[in-house]
């Protein structure tokens, strides 16, 4: 029960696109609202949580990496190098838990992120909010690393997902494992270059109209033109209220992936809200029509902005043709 309210927590906070780090200090504080609310027997089950958090942008083919209590992620790098990231660490979920921090690390395509909890490297078991010593264990952990991955397969070019999975768990746990074994293991593939467009816009209102053209002109080379009208509504309130509200500079971006993305950046942190206009008001109505027109909606902050990014599902007759539509190509800025 305390798994699945947590789970509920993360899933929800991750719509608001918030940074690794910051997830995290919100999940603490839904740790000790629990421990106030409940008193020490159901609060005692979620004290001691260790969550690892990280987002995957597939364009800058960066990753954020944020702990409370988890064993470093390990990465099996394209040319068979294997490491422990050295990632910031935090303690596990409960009270009096310290200020969190998130690391930041590049990947490449064919890369292998490897996360696991410390069961996998502490066969023996730990307590909760205990922080358990998996030096030792780590080396075997490169081994058998190098056994599933590295080590030349035969049979096929590169071992499958689940097969590394399975090798990991039967060379490091063994059949009787004394502790419960969470275990994540993903190949990198990032967005190709041909399916985003990024364009630096002055901060004019004339430059509305360009960013309309600029747009509905991509989305005719990508063969998705019965989307222009919709994504020229989205293209032209995000970016004018970039420029009437924003800082400069000012940049749109089109990303073709699973589904169709418009994202306006600008260099300004206020936050966007969406309320309904008046019949009366001249203005108002941008982000209720963006909300009304797309898929999905949000914001994205960052050291020197924020960015509002519109969603929309791309025609079923693209869907099977679409890089995006690959079951393996990420999101571009998938948890």
């Amino acid at each position: 029960m305390t798994m699945g309210r947590l789970r509920t927590a993360v899933r929800t906070l991750a719509d608001l696109d918030l940074a690794p780090e910051e997830l995290l200090t919100h999940l603490n504080g839904q740790v000790n609202r629990c421990h106030d609310q409940h008193g020490e027997d159901l609060a005692g089950m979620a004290t001691g949580t260790t969550c690892v958090y990280a987002v995957f942008d597939a364009i800058s083919r960066s990753c954020a990496v944020a702990r409370a209590g988890h064993p470093p992620p390990a990465r099996v790098s394209a040319d068979g190098r294997i490491d422990l990231l050295d990632v910031p660490g935090g303690p596990p979920l409960g009270p009096g838990g310290a200020p969190f921090e998130s690391g930041e690390l590049a990947l490449a395509d064919g890369d292998i992120l490897v996360l696991y909890t410390a069961g996998l490297l502490q066969p023996g078991g730990t307590e909760a909010g205990s922080r358990p010593n998996t030096a030792p264990l780590a080396g075997r952990l490169r081994e058998a690393l190098a056994e599933a991955v590295v080590a030349p397969h035969p049979s096929r070019r590169a071992p499958g997902l689940d097969d590394i999975c399975d090798h990991l768990v039967r060379r490091v746990v063994g059949d009787r494992p004394d502790d419960d074994v969470a275990l994540l293991v993903v190949r990198v593939r990032g967005l190709p270059r041909d399916c985003y467009v990024t364009w630096d816009l002055e901060a004019v209102p004339e430059n509305v109209g360009r960013a309309r053209a600029l747009a509905t002109g991509k989305l005719a080379e990508w063969g998705l033109a019965e989307l222009g009208f919709t994504t020229e509504l989205l293209v032209s309130e995000l970016v004018t209220n970039a420029i009437r509200y924003g800082t400069p500079p000012i940049q749109l971006r089109l990303i073709r992936g699973h589904t169709l993305i418009c994202e306006v950046t600008d260099a300004s942190s206020t936050s966007p809200h969406i309320r309904r206009a008046l019949e009366t008001d001249e203005g108002g109505r941008g982000l209720f029509m963006v909300a009304q027109l797309s898929q999905l909606w949000g914001t994205r902050y960052h050291a020197r902005g924020k960015t509002i990014w519109a969603e929309q599902p791309l025609p079923d007759s693209n869907s099977a043709d679409s890089p995006g539509a690959h079951p393996q190509t990420p999101h571009p800025h998938e948890p």
